[in-house]
């Protein structure tokens, strides 16, 4: 007998299975033939523990020692760097990540092709790459090994409340469960619907991304992943490419996103003011996901007018470095236990912050 379903086979919904399927009997159902198809396998998926909202941050920090113990960290550094209009929302940011500002020369020393435009840089070395396959891939081996199930190609039709519990379909299979955890990203709110749970407003923001070669021939394996002030723009260097993406949050239906090229292209020109070396046709593009709640914090917690129906979602860009704390966090609800997080983060996480 299932005890707990969990919709959704991304970060969220793997890193909750994972630490649930100890404590009783999981199933896992993912409507893609795969699981981490969209938001998760498209993720930056950097490790920076003062990035988002202060509740995130708490899930950061407490998800850095489970990450170090996977072996899913690697180093690779922050860096900011900003032209004079930018000093304002320079300055704001290296106070907000604790950034130390260094030379242009230093600067330059890490990323050797930044352009005279640069008049200001930061950095801080604690930033750090993570393993996102290796990470999820873990916790499916941790999902399998306590006889948990994990059914791909398991698109939900349709959520029903029974007498004991709920009754999830997917077209080929019903599954019943006492508790359901709707890990579904994009699709969250959906998942409520079908289960006649109020939705949360979760909005989906598409953020676009494309792979240049290595800009000049350079060796990037050893730079910093670097940002424009406030996000404007960011590039990280992966497998011998660079990544460069505009930051864009346009709101968008859940889907499997696609990139809008008139966005990717005002992306780059603000990446090409940064750098000496001329921006090539890219290699590759693609589009994810970053759903957020209206307050921008991860919503983990028991629905107010449904306590069997368990929330896992919000995750927004922060998603796969919180993932650890945040899947511990659902266990802890579910099996009623003091919350690991704190009592004041955990309320602060609820759903029932929202008035609906």
């Amino acid at each position: 007998m299932t005890d707990v379903i969990v919709i959704g086979g991304g970060v969220a919904g793997l890193s909750a299975a994972a630490a649930l399927a100890p404590l009783c009997n999981v199933t896992l159902l993912e409507r893609e033939k795969q699981t981490g198809y969209h938001s998760s396998g498209r993720s930056a998926a950097l490790f920076e523990e003062n990035y988002g909202k202060p509740t995130t941050r708490a899930l950061n920090k407490a998800s850095r020692d489970i990450h170090a113990a996977l072996g899913v960290l690697s180093p690779r550094g922050l860096m900011i760097v900003g032209q004079p209009h930018e000093d304002e929302q320079f300055a704001a940011d290296v106070v907000d990540m604790k950034l130390t500002e260094i030379t242009l020369e230093e600067a330059r020393n890490r990323v050797p092709i930044l352009s005279s435009a640069i008049t200001r840089a930061a950095h801080m070395d604690g930033a750090q790459d993570i393993d996102t396959d290796l990470l999820m891939q873990t916790w499916i081996k941790q999902i399998r090994a306590h006889g948990g199930t994990i059914q791909t190609g398991a698109e939900v039709t349709g959520i029903t409340r029974t007498a004991t519990g709920w009754r999830v379909d997917t077209g080929t299979d019903a599954h019943t469960a006492p508790v359901v955890v709707n890990a579904a990203g994009a699709w969250a709110d959906v998942i409520a619907r079908l289960a006649g749970v109020t939705p949360l407003g979760l909005t989906p923001l598409r953020r676009s991304m494309a792979r240049l070669a290595a800009p000049g021939g350079h060796d990037t394996r050893t730079w910093p992943m670097i940002f424009g002030p406030g996000e404007s723009w960011y590039a990280k260097p992966d497998a011998g490419a660079l990544l460069v993406s505009p930051a864009d949050e346009d709101p968008v239906a859940p889907m499997d996103a696609w990139p809008d090229d008139m966005v990717l292209a005002e992306g780059l020109a603000r990446y090409q003011e940064a750098v000496t070396v001329p921006v090539t046709r890219p290699i590759a593009t693609w589009a994810g996901l970053r759903t957020f709640a209206p307050d921008r914090s991860l919503v983990l917690g028991r629905d107010t007018a449904e306590p069997t129906f368990v929330w896992c979602a919000g995750q927004g860009g922060y998603g796969v470095q919180s993932s650890p704390a945040a899947g511990l966090h659902i266990a802890d609800i579910i099996a009623e236990r003091p919350p690991a997080i704190g009592a004041d983060i955990a309320a602060q996480l609820s759903p029932a912050r929202f008035d609906r």
